[in-house]
């Protein structure tokens, strides 16, 4: 009997639709779950708030800031952490994305630092406290992609997120590399603190906000051309990078391409968006997809601009049009917006296998005190 009971509760605890296996790992109960939520909340409201000083303090002339440097800052005090709690809220994650989330408020400190300072030695020893978030996230990004493959939904996901941890390490390495005065391959200033911006925003936070779309439509079977506008849009940093360094024509076209492929992520963003449960979700979403696709107006527009020579718009311009809606329109509310529905996703879920085990467990004490 005691089998038969056993073999009854297991069949009772989830499926969970398709998702029990395929996207969520968690914990068992769901206090540990929570507290990660809260650790990431905090984190990132303090970065905000961190961030809305330092604006402040570069207003008034006392922090020698520009645009550029005020854009890239808002990604590790901001999105990063964002980034971090959703991916860990799809997949779960290792003991390397563990110790980065753990380490992430203090590579934000020091990062601060290494951007206030002048560019040199110091500078670049303070952007090695971001790098090394950056590298532990990248390690747990390729120990997820050696187990992954592309040809399903689910493995597409875990692959997605692991190749948005690894452009992290990418844009912290480009950060060093500004920070210590280094001109890698004859790129100059502000072109390397850009690309170190790019892999942020382009790379690990667009690619984390296309995976979190892709699971989202794969739990419904709907991920089959999705899933290849993913693949393009997880690809294309890597090439745009090359462009700068191997030939013109070659960024031209891989930024067309990206800005195509980002827009084409954003109609998929509208359209799932429009189905997800919670209300605020739905909202934020909806931004998020207006935004990238505007952003991406000016991206195209920018290369073929800069292919010909044009003056047209200019790197500030772009730091002001396209730099905003992509990190406050784009990246902020769309990272919220899949958290709150996949964290919604994931509450629901434990409660539901929670309700199921004491159901299960007071049907058995019934039948153990019910006459034979």
């Amino acid at each position: 009997m005691k089998a038969t009971v056993e073999r009854r509760d297991e069949k009772q605890i989830p499926p969970f639709g398709r998702s029990d296996k395929r996207f969520i790992r968690r914990n068992d109960t769901g206090s540990s779950w929570n507290h990660e939520g809260t650790w990431a909340r905090a984190c990132a409201v303090a970065g905000a708030a961190a961030w809305a000083g330092l604006a402040v303090l570069a207003r008034m002339g006392i922090a020698r800031l520009g645009a550029i440097e005020l854009m890239f800052l808002f990604a590790p005090l901001v999105i990063v952490p964002l980034g971090m709690e959703l991916g860990r809220t799809i997949t779960g994650g290792g003991w390397l994305e563990e110790a980065a989330r753990r380490l992430q408020p203090v590579g934000a400190v020091l990062v601060v630092a290494a951007m206030w300072l002048p560019p040199g030695r110091t500078a670049g020893l303070a952007a090695l406290g971001w790098m090394l978030v950056c590298v532990l996230m990248a390690g747990g990004g390729v120990e997820g992609l050696v187990t992954t493959s592309w040809r399903d939904a689910d493995r597409s996901v875990r692959a997605t997120l692991g190749v948005a941890r690894i452009d992290l390490a990418v844009g912290g390495a480009w950060l060093v590399a500004s920070r210590l005065g280094m001109r890698p391959m004859g790129i100059q200033e502000p072109i390397g603190l850009l690309t170190a911006v790019h892999f942020h925003y382009a790379g690990f936070a667009t690619a984390t906000i296309a995976a979190a779309t892709l699971g989202f439509a794969a739990e419904r079977g709907r991920e089959r051309w999705l899933k290849w506008v993913v693949l393009t849009v997880v690809a294309l940093p890597f090439v745009v990078a090359v462009g700068f360094v191997v030939s013109p024509a070659l960024k031209m076209v891989a930024a067309l391409l990206f800005s195509a492929s980002v827009a084409a992520l954003a109609v998929f963003l509208r359209a799932w968006g429009k189905q997800v449960k919670d209300a605020t979700a739905r909202v934020l979403l909806q931004v998020a997809a207006g935004a990238v696709f505007a952003g991406m107006v000016f991206s195209g527009a920018y290369a073929v601009a800069d292919f010909v020579g044009s003056d047209v718009l200019t790197i500030p311009q772009m730091a002001r049009t396209h730099g905003i809606l992509n990190a406050v329109g784009f990246c902020l509310p769309g990272l919220l917006g899949w958290l709150v529905e996949w964290s919604g996703v994931v509450r629901g879920q434990w409660s539901g296998a929670r309700s199921r085990r004491g159901g299960a467990g007071g049907e058995e004490v019934g039948r153990q005190k019910s006459p034979p």
